[in-house]
């Protein structure tokens, strides 16, 4: 649970990023998806999610807008949301806080959006506390790990059905080693979301 669902603690480290939405009426969640865009599985992901009805959230590389811009206007063109998810993947905790912003910054040419989310959730206080400062810094509820091609499809999909609640933001991955779960789960989650009474809704870029 350390994985899928971040304690209080880890939370309490970062107190002015969004975690969790919780809706006063009806039960929403947040389908969010880091690292793309690519060939490989976002038009995959775009057609799953267009089936359904259902808008979602990309945290985008930099570098991989800048090589597949037309991804990134089609997952615009179909309404979804999107955020800044630095320019190269870079880890906050392997890096200076000026690389850090500096890497941010460059992405920002790319990707013109007040969201941001950082690879692997993990930054220094001192990065959080500056960017903060330009963006809405967007963490997560619920961690699939369909990253992991070592786990079967069905503990992707259990790890949505056991840690999903109401406000959840959900992490999917748009990359190659999440694709064989993408193929497998990411529809059957959508259904048993949809079935459970969540409304599925893209985070605002305000």
């Amino acid at each position: 649970m350390l994985i899928e669902q971040p304690p209080l603690l880890y939370r309490l480290l970062f107190p002015e990023a969004i975690w969790r939405i919780p809706g006063r009426r009806k039960k929403r969640a947040f389908l969010t998806f880091d690292d793309g865009p690519i060939p490989e599985s976002t038009p995959l992901i775009l057609d799953i999610l267009d089936r359904y009805g259902v808008k979602a959230t990309f945290f985008m590389v930099g570098d991989n807008v800048r090589k597949y811009p037309d991804l990134f206007q089609e997952i615009k063109r179909r309404g979804h949301s999107y955020g800044n998810h630095t320019m190269h993947h870079i880890q906050g905790m392997k890096v200076t806080w000026p690389t850090y912003l500096r890497d941010i910054r460059q992405a920002e040419n790319y990707i013109d959006s007040h969201l941001f989310r950082p690879p692997h959730g993990i930054m220094r206080w001192k990065q959080a506390h500056a960017v903060k400062k330009s963006f809405n810094v967007v963490m997560y509820d619920v961690i699939t790990r369909d990253y992991d091609p070592k786990l079967p499809s069905e503990r992707i999909l259990h790890n949505v059905k056991r840690y999903t609640r109401n406000g959840s933001i959900i992490v999917f991955h748009d990359s190659l080693k999440s694709l064989q779960h993408t193929r497998q789960v990411l529809s059957e989650a959508i259904e048993w979301l949809l079935a459970e009474g969540y409304e599925l809704l893209p985070l605002s870029m305000k």
